[in-house]
């Protein structure tokens, strides 16, 4: 997996807390804490970002 351009980094936000992303390996971690102390991470599909929570992603695959 490549590492996303780091001008897409300088702008993605993490969509709950507005934080910072940054990617490790087909991962990208929020800077900040989510609301319950937990460490939000977002995968990517073929490179490109999906910025929905794990258990969104499954409700919309079942749509």
């Amino acid at each position: 997996m490549a590492n996303l351009p780091a001008r897409l980094l300088d702008v993605l936000r993490c969509p709950v807390t507005g934080a910072e992303l940054t990617q490790d390996g087909a991962v990208l971690t929020s800077s900040s804490p989510g609301p319950d102390g937990e460490t939000l991470t977002y995968g990517l599909n073929e490179g490109i970002p999906v910025l929905l929570r794990a258990e969104l992603l499954d409700g919309a695959a079942r749509t």
